[in-house]
């Protein structure tokens, strides 16, 4: 349907919550993600998209596969609207986040290596600085926690998330709405580890040692396959993994009573209490570096009290990391 020849537009008389909803559809290009973030059945948010349309003489968004394609009229619209939303959300919530005066609870994903580098250092902060929030940390279990962000089921998400980064990356080269924002927290380093005694323990670790090795892989989603499998592959080797399990933790008990290998990070190591019964080495293998980001949800970004949990986390783990440690080759 055409609808080139646009009406009169009088602004005094457009409804500004049909805004909202334009605004959602477009961030998520789906009518019903759109409907759950706003609360309204999806009818509502497509009666709520008729009515833009008759106002201002344009399709706005046409079906397109299970979601939904913007016109040109829509993408030119779009960001000064999306702005002119972010300056009014500003203006109307508090402009200053009072930590002692906070009563607020977030909610954190993440895995258990990650939760010892970091809640012991922002327990300390929350102590001294703003005693009435609390923290509660739940399990992360995906490599890509968008929706867990996009369904408030967390505030923040912290890990490692390459995949979700190039897409992101990509979608923001092609000119695609980008819901999710990061920042790097800290880089760590994954070594090899094995118990105290294992046949490997008293030589060099070389890459055909290891690959000959029986494997523990920590995956969260229980598959096989991990960053070290996808770095042998590039090489042409591979390793056989015998044994997932979903926390590090748990891979450093296994391991410590199995002739098993596993990676770890190295900082995590010493958190478990189980370094007199375990051997570090350096993988035998060039691996990407592993950078820990905190992602979180767009709409989150400008909250005074998401900015200051934020740089709280970051100024956590600036401190933990800060004598740049790395493991030797034979600790």
């Amino acid at each position: 349907m055409s609808m080139s020849n646009r009406p009169s537009f009088s602004f005094r008389t457009l409804d500004l919550n049909l805004l909202r909803v334009f605004d959602e559809v477009m961030a998520e290009r789906s009518l019903t993600r759109a409907a759950r973030n706003l609360s309204l059945t999806q009818p509502a948010v497509s009666n709520a998209l008729r009515r833009l349309r008759d106002s201002l003489g344009d399709e706005l968004v046409r079906r397109s596969g299970q979601g939904v394609e913007p016109t040109a009229h829509a993408l030119a619209l779009w960001p000064s609207v999306r702005q002119a939303l972010r300056q009014l959300q500003t203006a109307i919530v508090p402009s200053s986040f009072v930590p002692a005066e906070a009563s607020s609870t977030f909610v954190l994903a993440m895995a258990d290596a990650t939760a010892a580098e970091l809640m012991g250092g922002l327990a300390i902060r929350l102590q001294q600085t703003a005693p009435g929030v609390s923290v509660r940390v739940v399990p992360l279990t995906t490599r890509d926690p968008r929706r867990l962000l996009t369904d408030g089921m967390a505030d923040l998400a912290l890990g490692y998330f390459p995949a979700v980064l190039t897409d992101l990356t990509a979608r923001a080269q092609t000119g695609e709405p980008i819901n999710f924002v990061h920042q790097r927290l800290y880089a760590g380093e994954y070594v090899c580890v094995m118990r105290k005694g294992h046949p490997l323990a008293d030589t060099p670790l070389t890459l055909d040692s290891y690959c000959a090795a029986r494997h523990l892989l920590v995956s969260f989603s229980g598959r096989p396959y991990g960053y070290v499998d996808e770095a042998l592959s590039s090489i042409g080797r591979q390793r056989r993994i015998v044994l997932t399990v979903n926390q590090f933790f748990t891979a450093g008990r296994v391991v410590v009573n199995s002739d098993l290998l596993t990676v770890l990070p190295w900082h995590f190591v010493p958190t478990t209490g189980m370094s007199d019964q375990l051997v570090v080495r350096q993988l035998p293998l060039d691996v990407p570096p592993v950078h820990v980001e905190a992602l979180w949800h767009e709409r989150q970004h400008d909250h005074p009290a998401h900015q200051w949990l934020r740089q709280q986390l970051l100024e956590v783990a600036q401190a933990a990391f800060a004598n740049g440690r790395t493991p030797e080759a034979g600790t």
